[in-house]
C-alpha cells in the first residue's frame, strides 16, 4: 500500500493536493482550487468526481461499485489501456486492459494559481504487465482541474518496435435521467451498434437520444459532444484531442441486472460518453515516440 504520510511529504500542493484513504482503504489524491475539487484513485489513475463550487458532480459512480485491489471500478473515468473492451486474441485477459486494475504511481502535484490545480501520475512497464503486453511502455496520466477538468493520457514507447493500442477514457457521467437528455456532436458520423454482439453498421443521424441498452462506437468523429440535460439545468461539454472515436454507452435495464457491481435501479442517472482510440482508429507509436489521448470537459448552465 502506498505510505500516505510519504505521499504528504513528498507530492503534497498546500492548499491544492492531500492524500488519505478511501473506500477499501484505496490511496486517494484530493484535489482542490479556487473553482472546483476532484478526487483521484491511485487504483487504476481513476477520476472518481469533479464538482465545480457550488454545483452537483459532473461524474457518476456507483453505490454498487467495488472498492477492491484488482477489480475495476465503475463509474468516474477509467482508464482502458492498452486495449479497449476484449483482448482482440485472449479473452481471458482483462476486459479493457489492466491499466485500470493498477496501482499508478504519483510523480507530480502543482498548485497553478488562478490555472487550477494538477497532479500528475505513472504507470510503467513490469514483469506482470509483460506477461499479458510483451513491449516495454511508460504511461503519464496528467489530471488538471480548474472551471473544467482535463485528462490527458500520454503514452510513451521507450522500446525497440512499434506499439499499437487502442484506449478510452471511458467517462461516467450523471444525468437527471437519460431518457431525458439529448447528446450532439456524432451527427453524420459512422458507428457499429456493439449491443448483444451484432455489431451492426449505421450512420447516425442528428443527436443521440437513449431509450434502450445502447452501446454505439463512432467513427469520424474528432469534435466536441455535448450533453444536453435540461433536468439539471447544464450542458456538459466534452472536448477532445488524440481521438477520431468515440462511445456512448448505457446498460438501461436488463444489462443493469445483470451486472454485480452496477444497481439495478442505476442507469437512469447516468451516461457514458468516451473519449477513445478505438477499433479502426488503433494507435501505432514509433520506437521512442508518444501519442496523447485528451479529454476536455466543461459545463455550461442552460435556462
Amino acid at each position: 500500500m502506498h505510505n500516505l504520510e510519504r505521499l504528504n511529504d513528498e507530492f503534497r500542493a498546500e492548499g491544492a493536493v492531500t492524500y488519505t484513504l478511501g473506500k477499501g482503504r484505496l490511496p486517494l489524491a484530493d484535489l482542490v482550487c479556487s473553482q472546483s475539487s476532484a478526487a483521484v484513485s491511485l487504483h487504476g489513475g481513476h477520476v472518481l468526481s469533479f464538482q465545480r463550487s457550488g454545483e452537483r458532480d459532473v461524474l457518476w459512480m456507483s453505490g454498487q461499485s467495488w472498492h477492491e485491489e484488482g477489480k475495476p471500478l465503475r463509474g468516474g473515468i477509467p482508464v482502458c489501456w492498452p486495449w479497449f473492451g476484449a483482448h482482440p486474441e485472449n479473452p481471458d485477459l482483462p476486459a479493457h486492459g489492466f491499466a485500470r486494475l493498477a496501482r499508478w504511481e504519483v510523480i507530480g502535484a502543482e498548485a497553478l494559481g488562478r490555472q487550477g490545480t494538477r497532479l500528475t501520475l505513472r504507470l510503467k512497464d513490469s514483469a506482470e504487465t509483460r506477461a499479458m503486453f510483451g513491449s516495454p511502455f511508460e504511461l503519464i496520466e496528467t489530471i488538471t482541474i480548474s472551471d473544467k477538468l482535463e485528462v490527458a493520457l500520454t503514452t510513451r514507447n521507450p522500446g525497440k518496435k512499434p506499439l499499437r493500442i487502442t484506449q478510452a477514457l471511458h467517462t461516467y457521467f450523471s444525468v437527471s435521467n437519460v431518457a431525458d437528455i439529448v447528446i450532439d456532436g456524432f451527427d453524420g458520423c459512422p458507428f457499429v451498434n456493439t449491443v448483444g454482439g451484432a455489431n451492426t453498421p449505421g450512420i447516425q443521424r442528428g443527436p443521440v437520444r437513449i431509450a434502450e441498452e445502447t452501446d454505439l462506437v463512432f467513427g469520424d468523429c474528432t469534435g466536441d459532444a455535448t450533453i444536453t440535460d435540461p433536468g439539471f439545468g447544464r450542458r456538459i461539454r466534452i472536448a477532445k484531442e488524440g481521438s477520431n472515436s468515440g462511445v456512448v454507452w448505457n446498460p438501461w435495464i436488463a444489462k443493469a441486472a445483470r451486472m454485480p457491481d452496477f444497481g439495478d435501479d442505476e442507469y437512469p442517472g447516468m451516461v457514458c460518453v468516451e473519449t477513445t482510440n478505438a477499433r479502426s482508429d488503433a494507435v501505432d507509436i514509433p520506437p521512442g515516440g508518444s501519442h496523447c489521448l485528451k479529454a476536455i470537459i466543461s459545463v455550461e448552465k442552460i435556462g
